[in-house]
């Protein structure tokens, strides 16, 4: 009974984390994607865009309808050792509300959405989107408010992430971009922002160029493209800064890209993990064995069903530079 006993802490101690990782830390490596919460993060439904906490311990995600025209962002919480059912946001889910970012001492919470800026605002159609804040307030967050000109324009802006010295990074639609949707950047300078730039040819293309990830320090960007030489909708592409300057941005591969859309980079904030979100299915390809109704709904109802899903993998497999 003893030696059971000992064999069963030797297996857990071997699996698990340890209680001051935090909660999506991996005992064993993990070298290949996979999805994060199954069942409860990720469900089946339009999952994505994940932002944890800097402890790790509270998790903000997107869920949206299936064609991803309404966004709704939730909170989940690790406690007794699981991943609680989501709830939506306080503030959320009236408007389109999108994009969370977490700043690395968890004082200020980042979002993009439509909603109106003033009761002037609150009857307008075509409202673009914006980028707001919230300021950690005692347990929970202050209100929304709008960060304003000149990060935010008369056009949509998207994605917003910040470094370590307060410069955001951002996409955005506005007039002067070389696409569609071009990367821009906008330091910060005695509490204000300067004007965007935008972060050129190495980066922005003349198709689309959409949610940028950029390292505390700066010295690489991770971000969305739809490019026509791509693996699917949308991959992930790298870029590093090189003495002030962007080197040609490179396809992340096949790894972390596939047949469907890949948006939403994330690194953790210990640093040892990327999260990102895809469309990559699983129900397309052929099974190894035939399927009962049963079993096919069960696999149109899951992760893989081509539907958004979020996922995990150790940042060494990225191969980042230096």
């Amino acid at each position: 009974m003893r030696l059971t006993i000992l064999i069963i802490c030797v297996l857990c101690a071997c699996l698990w984390p340890n209680a001051s990782d935090p909660p999506y830390a991996s005992k064993q490596p993990m070298p290949e994607p996979t999805v994060f919460g199954n069942g409860v993060i990720s469900t089946g439904d339009f999952d994505s865009h994940p932002a944890f906490t800097p402890d790790g311990k509270t998790l903000y995600f997107l869920r949206s309808s299936p064609t991803f025209n309404f966004w709704t962002i939730v909170v989940s919480h690790f406690e007794n050792n699981r991943w609680t059912t989501p709830e939506v946001l306080p503030i959320s889910g009236q408007y389109r509300d999108a994009d969370p970012f977490i700043t690395r001492d968890g004082k200020r919470f980042y979002f993009i959405s439509d909603r109106p800026k003033d009761a002037a605002a609150a009857s307008a159609d075509g409202r673009s989107l914006d980028i707001w804040f919230m300021e950690k307030s005692g347990t929970g967050w202050g209100p929304p408010q709008n960060l304003g000109a000149p990060v935010n324009s008369a056009g949509n802006e998207w994605y917003p992430t910040i470094a370590q010295d307060g410069t955001i990074y951002f996409g955005s639609d506005r007039p002067g971009g070389k696409g569609r949707t071009d990367i821009y950047r906008a330091r910060l300078v005695d509490g204000k922002y300067t004007e965007p730039e935008n972060l050129g040819d190495a980066i922005n293309t003349q198709f689309e160029e959409f949610e940028p990830y950029i390292s505390p320090d700066q010295k690489y960007l991770i971000f969305m493209a739809q490019r026509p030489d791509g693996r699917g909708g949308s991959d992930l592409f790298l870029s590093y800064q090189r003495d002030g300057s962007w080197t040609k941005a490179v396809n992340l591969g096949d790894k972390i890209n596939s047949s469907g859309s890949e948006y939403s980079p994330l690194v953790t904030p210990d640093g040892k993990y990327f999260f990102w979100s895809s469309t990559r299915s699983s129900a397309s390809t052929s099974q190894t064995k035939r399927l009962t109704y049963q079993d096919f709904l069960t696999k149109l109802r899951s992760p893989g069903n081509g539907l958004g899903d979020i996922y995990q993998i150790d940042l060494s497999a990225l191969n980042i530079q230096p």
